[in-house]
């Protein structure tokens, strides 16, 4: 599974999640899903979100073992 750092580094930014979708072009829903765990982003989204953040996508997104 993969889990992610999302809310925290959207937060730490005080980026809103509707603000943090339109820069990366999805929208504010897709963002809650991924917060939560329940959307795995597809690499061209972890690639726009991993911009925002200016951190390298396995700073942000990563494997949790079974």
């Amino acid at each position: 599974m993969i889990k992610n750092r999302v809310k925290e580094l959207r937060t730490r930014m005080d980026l809103t999640q509707g603000t943090l979708a339109e820069q990366v072009g999805v929208t504010r829903q897709t963002i809650v899903a991924l917060e939560k765990g329940s959307y795995t982003p597809s690499l061209l989204l972890a690639m726009n979100i991993a911009e925002v953040f200016e951190l390298s996508i396995e700073e942000i997104f990563y494997k949790e073992d079974a």
